[in-house]
């Protein structure tokens, strides 16, 4: 239930052509009902794997500076993670290898930045859930 998290992450990136012009966006949701949307456009030679990494990699430092901002630290709090690719929320969970060099280092990131947060937790969802909270 999302009442017993700090706060909730659903991202979602792409790229037109693959590689192409990656793009991406997320919405960092509070228990207090406050809500942020952004969105990212990445360039050119995009992977469709690299964008959805840079978009979760792009809202866990947007959630750990607003925190930051607050004197507080992301130790304190809890965060879930929500996204339509099975790729990413499975090899940031530790489940999947990572296999391609260009995701090595994404990888690592993201895992360092979730790594931050008290509790935290990442599970796939349908695209419908995606689009239904950032529009596309």
């Amino acid at each position: 239930m999302a009442a017993d998290w700090d706060y909730t992450i659903v991202f979602d990136g792409g790229s037109k052509g693959n590689p192409g012009r990656g793009y991406g966006s997320y919405e960092i949701a509070a228990r207090t009902g406050e809500r942020k949307q952004k969105r990212l456009e990445f360039g050119d030679h995009v992977t469709n794997n690299e964008a959805e990494y840079r978009t979760l990699i792009a809202a866990l430092e947007d959630l750990a500076a607003m925190i930051a901002r607050h004197g507080r630290q992301p130790a304190d709090y809890s965060v879930r993670i929500r996204g339509d690719s099975q790729l990413v929320i499975q090899q940031v969970g530790g489940r999947w290898k990572v296999n391609h060099p260009n995701l090595r280092p994404l990888h690592a990131r993201a895992r360092a930045l979730l790594a931050r947060f008290g509790r935290s937790d990442l599970a796939w969802h349908a695209r419908a859930n995606s689009v239904r909270t950032l529009g596309h």
